[in-house]
């Protein structure tokens, strides 16, 4: 299984956004220290709170200031780009950073985005699964390559350098609540980015979920793997539950209140919750329905595998990036998840150290047996040494208060 971030990000209108970028690039660097594998950067233009305006070019530069972790998008709004261009831009950045490339796509996810480039919401899924063929194609085909799209043209086209990584960089579509990012992972053959998964519903019928995109794969001739299916949910730990939940009340209360309900007018997603008015709706109970994992790594490891037996498995996890506490304490939680959770998924722990430490534990009356052993056999060369030097032999102290005198 893989671990890694989904970066939106989420940053409190009113802050200074060049230490916003900053701050993003500076946990990726951390992630890559800590042994993260993915990191997703989204793409959004209004509403204030999500102001990264081009994966790409951020995913360039974190990619100076990394040396490990993958760089994906989380995603490319396809319907706001000419599918040429996408397909142009990741095939060099995927070269200019040695194959650390992903290519996530999606519809557009703030109807703001769409609304100042003048495009129609109800065509956008319809748009991105046309784009992302034609980008497909670029990249697998050579040449003369001829779309007469709802939204651009084709002529002849052909990539001049195809990816780094072959056939092409793992493509990624963005699914939410409804069926449709499913049905269009299946129809193109691509990964699944359940960006949703937090949300009211998010979690319901996860196996049927699936299903869909296996069923509509088969439709169009393709395959879906889920090793390539990923799940985003906000994540935080300490060391107890209670600090956990402490640490992030106010700031994650915050966020649902500002952007979702204030800024987004999201009401629908949250009126799920039964006899709970909107107004009232808060974290806590969030994180009783299962739609964030806040707690100790323990807590971490078991939600996780409750996920694998609702889902029937999946690829990996990616942590939605979120400022709901200090910077200290979210550094923290990354470094927890990195050291206690993550092994537990990626056979580090249970193949090798674990037994080392169960066989150590069941054979140490007889290792310390030979320890001991061993000292003794030490002490007395040292004493027969100093006797055929004919100088006496000092009395030596082992601890714990054991006197040897050979």
């Amino acid at each position: 299984m893989k671990f890694g971030i989904f970066m939106a990000p989420f940053h409190r209108v009113g802050e200074n956004p060049t230490l916003c970028f900053e701050r993003d690039l500076q946990l990726i660097e951390w992630l890559d220290q800590l042994g993260y594998e993915e990191a997703f950067i989204g793409e959004h233009h209004s509403s204030g709170w999500e102001i990264i305006s081009s994966p790409e070019i951020f995913m360039a530069v974190a990619a100076t200031r990394t040396r490990h972790i993958m760089l994906g998008s989380g995603v490319v709004s396809i319907p706001y780009h000419h599918p040429f261009h996408v397909a142009n831009r990741f095939a060099l950045l995927d070269h200019l950073t040695r194959g650390r490339v992903m290519l996530g796509c999606g519809p557009g996810a703030l109807a703001a985005d769409a609304h100042m480039q003048g495009i129609d919401s109800t065509t956008q899924r319809k748009r991105m699964v046309e784009g992302v063929s034609a980008i497909l194609r670029l990249f697998n085909e050579q040449g003369k390559i001829s779309i007469d799209g709802s939204y651009f043209k084709l002529v002849d086209a052909h990539l001049q350098v195809k990816p780094f990584q072959q056939p092409h960089m793992p493509v990624f579509v963005a699914s939410t609540i409804s069926p449709s990012g499913m049905v269009a992972a299946g129809q193109l053959g691509c990964g699944v980015l359940s960006v949703a998964s937090y949300a009211p519903g998010g979690l319901d019928d996860l196996m049927k979920r699936w299903a869909m995109a296996e069923e509509s794969a088969a439709e169009h001739g393709k395959t879906v793997d889920r090793k390539n299916w990923r799940m985003v949910f906000p994540i935080h730990l300490a060391e107890t539950r209670e600090e956990a939940m402490n640490d992030i009340r106010d700031g994650a209360n915050s966020w649902i209140r500002e952007y979702f309900i204030d800024t987004l007018g999201t009401r629908v997603q949250f009126e799920e919750y039964p006899n709970q008015p909107i107004e009232e709706m808060n974290i806590d109970r969030m994180n009783g329905r299962g739609g964030i994992i806040v707690g100790t790594p323990d807590d971490a490891i078991a939600r996780i595998k409750e996920l694998q037996q609702a889902t029937g498995g999946f690829g990996g996890i990616l942590g939605l990036a979120h400022e709901w506490t200090t910077r200290e304490k979210t550094m923290r939680s990354c470094e927890l998840f990195a050291r206690y959770v993550a092994p537990q998924f990626q056979g580090q722990v249970a193949e090798g150290i674990k037994y080392s430490n169960d066989w150590a534990r069941e054979n140490r009356d007889l290792m310390f047996g030979k320890a001991v052993a061993g000292i003794l056999t030490a002490v007395q060369d040292y004493a027969q040494h100093k006797a055929e030097k004919g100088e006496p032999v000092p009395e030596i102290t082992l601890q714990p208060a054991t006197r040897i005198r050979p």
